[in-house]
Order: structure tokens, then C-alpha cells, then sequence
């Protein structure tokens, strides 16, 4: 077999192709500090640096969803903080309206008072967050969610929350409507309240507390009214269950009874007329604190002429006691709320953790995949230069050892 010097010079080139080939990317990987910069390089571990990426920008997109979250929820907490504030002073506004020594203007300037704090919680329950979005605006709406009219205060949207997340769901609204308008009514097991008198259709002259639930088992959730017959010292009393006909309870009434039946109690206090009728009901989960406050401020307002002093003043009592009574039922309910954005808050931050070392791991995996070792891409750098640096020699002394340089050197 015939090897030509041409033959020889040809391998020699494409061996220091090779060896400079391998230098360059040696060099490329020690400037870049990836062992794989294309997935050429290396195909199954460009797959798992591709694969840990994406993974990454999956936690990095649920991060800043996370982090929005956090930053409403933390506005939502204040808000709630300050409308329970609010709620506190209007609660002492009702407190001071009750006092029996004022009269119709002084009450006037109270329910003056009420209305501008009661605005100001309408305020609250329209805020928005730095890009607009209501806070308590559910699961969205067109405007406001909550609307003033004629008709009192209705929330302009859809109850329920708005959430975003890529990993997991993150709220970015409350619900406003079960926030602002969702309490249990009455005391949480029933409502009482003043009915009118039979006999004349007017306003009654007493006026009915909370009451209280003396027998869990015993009671019914039926419907019933109270009435009063005859006057004092010779009242009596009939409890009727209008929803089965019967009439659990009934006897003699003095003004500041005491009235217990099927479970419950409650007492009547001022000076019902023969014909004054009381109802207790079942509670509903749709008080709005809002119609609470209206009711409250209408009734404080002085009345038309016609009014007794002592109807006007069992109103006055009703009303505050009524109001204080829904106002604190309202009041557990944006708390139970609150707090329940609080656990919200303490679970992001655990989410915001779990991210933090989802990301951590997901980066070790990249670079453990396309990373270089430094020492190791160092020493093969030194190795590829020796190599190329060996071809050079033996090229110099293949270009040496031609037909022509021996016959040249022979003369």
C-alpha cells in the first residue's frame, strides 16, 4: 500500500482541525460555564436542563401571581381592621342615641354621625388595589360593587373570589357580598322584632330584646308572634307558633317579662297596649350592614306629627336595640372574615417558602444537567492545549520529511 506524502500532510491538517476544534470548545465552555451549550452537546442532559427550566419559569410565574395575592390580601386585612374601627364608633353612636334623656334633635345629629360613618364603610367596601381591581368586588363586576340607590346599598356582582396561580390558586378579591351582606340575622338563632297593634294598625308602645336560646334541642325555627291583651295590671300574654297553630306558652304580662318557650327566651320591656304584637322568626344569612344602618338612621330622624311620646320612644329603643343587636352580628361576620384572610395570608406565606425551595431545586437540577466543573474544564482546556501544541510539532516535522526537502538538502 502506497501512503503519499500528500496523504500524509492531509491527516496532519485534519488532525489539528480537530485538536483546535476541541481547544475552541473547551474555551467557549470555560468562558460560558456550561458543559452544554447546545443540546448537541449533550442530548439527555439538554432535556433535563429544558425540563427544569420550564419548571422554574412555572414557579417564577406562580411567585408573582403569589406575590399580587399577598399584596391584596394584605390590603383586604387593613380594610376589614378599619371598618370594624368604623363600626365600633357607630356602635357607641346607637348606644348614645338610646339614652333616655335626648330628645329628637340630639337623636337627629346622631343618626347625622352614623350616616357619614356608615358612607365611609361604603367607601372601604369599594376599595380597589393599584391596578384597580375591587378588593371586595367577588369574582368581578362592571363598576363598583357596591351600589348606593334609592333602595339602599346592592352589590353590583358575583359572589365569590377571583383567583390566579400556576402551581396553586391564589385569591386576589373577597367576597364582598358574604362580607358586607351575608351575617346570620337576629341573635344567630332567631329574630325578634316589634310587630304592630292589632287593634289600631299603629306602632306598638314596647319594645323586645335579643333574646336568648335557654334549650338548643328544643328549638323549632318556626315562626312566632307574641301578643298582648288587655292592659296593665291585667295584661296577659299568648305565644302563638303560626307555623303549626300551636300556642306553646301564655299567662299573666307585666312590662320587663321575661318570656320563655320551645327553647328560647326574650322580654318585653316599656308599656304594650292591649293589641301590640312581637314576632320571633328564624334567622337568614343575608343581613347587610348596610339596610341595618339605614333602618337605624331612619328611625333616629324625627318622626311625623301624630306620634305618642311613648311610641316614639319604644321605636327609639327598638331601634337601637335591634341595630345594636344586627349590628353585632355584622360585625362577627366581617371579623370571621378577617380572620379568615389572615389564615389566607399565613398559608401564601407558606406557599411563598414551598416556591422558594421548588425554584432552589429546580435550578441544582438545571445546573447539575448543563453546568461545568470548573477544575475538570480547566484541566481538560490544559489537555486540548498540550494536544494541539503536539500536532503543531508533529506538523512541522511531517512538513519536513518531503521528496523535495531531502533532494534540496542532498546538493
Amino acid at each position: 500500500m502506497r501512503i503519499a506524502t500528500a496523504n500524509m500532510f492531509d491527516q496532519t491538517i485534519a488532525g489539528l482541525q480537530n485538536r483546535q476544534t476541541s481547544m475552541q470548545t473547551a474555551q467557549e465552555q470555560l468562558t460560558s460555564g456550561l458543559r452544554v451549550q447546545v443540546a448537541s452537546d449533550d442530548p439527555t442532559s439538554a432535556a433535563i436542563a429544558e425540563r427544569a427550566q420550564a419548571a422554574a419559569n412555572r414557579v417564577d410565574s406562580d411567585t408573582r401571581a403569589l406575590n399580587a395575592s399577598q399584596a391584596n390580601m394584605t390590603a383586604a386585612e387593613s380594610v376589614l381592621g378599619n371598618a370594624d374601627d368604623l363600626m365600633q364608633q357607630i356602635r357607641e353612636a346607637l348606644m348614645q342615641a338610646g339614652d333616655g334623656t335626648y330628645g329628637d334633635a340630639q337623636r337627629a345629629q346622631q343618626a347625622n354621625a352614623i350616616q357619614g360613618l356608615r358612607n365611609q364603610l361604603l367607601a372601604l367596601a369599594n376599595t380597589q388595589d393599584g391596578s384597580g381591581t375591587y378588593l371586595f368586588g367577588g369574582q368581578g363586576s362592571g363598576g363598583s360593587p357596591f351600589l348606593d340607590g334609592p333602595t339602599g346599598v346592592t352589590f353590583n356582582g358575583t359572589s365569590g373570589q377571583t383567583q390566579t396561580g400556576q402551581i396553586n390558586t391564589y385569591n386576589l378579591t373577597v367576597d364582598g357580598q358574604q362580607t358586607f351582606m351575608g351575617a346570620r340575622s337576629g341573635n344567630g338563632s332567631f329574630v325578634t322584632a316589634a310587630g304592630t297593634n292589632i287593634n289600631t294598625g299603629a306602632q306598638v308602645q314596647g319594645w323586645i330584646d335579643s333574646g336568648t336560646v335557654t334549650n338548643p334541642s328544643a328549638l323549632t325555627g318556626n315562626n312566632y308572634t307574641i301578643a298582648i291583651s288587655g292592659n296593665a295590671p291585667n295584661a296577659t300574654y299568648t305565644v302563638t307558633n303560626t307555623t303549626t297553630g300551636a300556642q306553646p306558652a301564655s299567662g299573666s304580662f307585666t312590662p320587663g317579662q321575661t318570656l320563655q318557650f320551645d327553647g328560647l327566651s326574650t322580654t318585653i320591656s316599656g308599656n304594650p297596649l292591649d293589641g301590640d304584637t312581637f314576632t320571633v322568626s328564624p334567622p337568614i344569612n343575608n343581613l347587610s350592614v348596610f339596610d341595618v344602618l339605614d333602618k337605624a338612621i331612619a328611625a333616629l330622624k324625627p318622626q311625623a306629627v301624630g306620634m305618642t311620646s311613648d311610641q316614639r320612644n319604644a321605636q327609639v329603643q327598638q331601634t337601637v336595640s335591634s341595630a345594636v343587636r344586627d349590628l353585632d352580628a355584622s360585625m362577627g361576620n366581617i371579623e370571621g372574615v378577617r380572620s379568615l384572610v389572615g389564615t389566607q395570608l399565613a398559608n401564601l406565606q407558606n406557599a411563598s417558602n414551598q416556591n422558594a425551595s421548588l425554584k432552589l431545586l429546580n435550578q441544582t437540577a438545571q445546573s447539575n444537567a448543563e453546568d461545568l466543573d470548573m477544575t475538570q474544564g480547566i484541566s481538560d482546556f490544559q489537555s486540548q492545549q498540550s494536544g494541539y501544541q503536539a500536532a503543531l510539532q508533529a506538523y512541522a516535522s511531517v512538513q519536513k520529511m518531503s521528496m523535495m526537502q531531502y533532494l534540496n538538502f542532498s546538493q
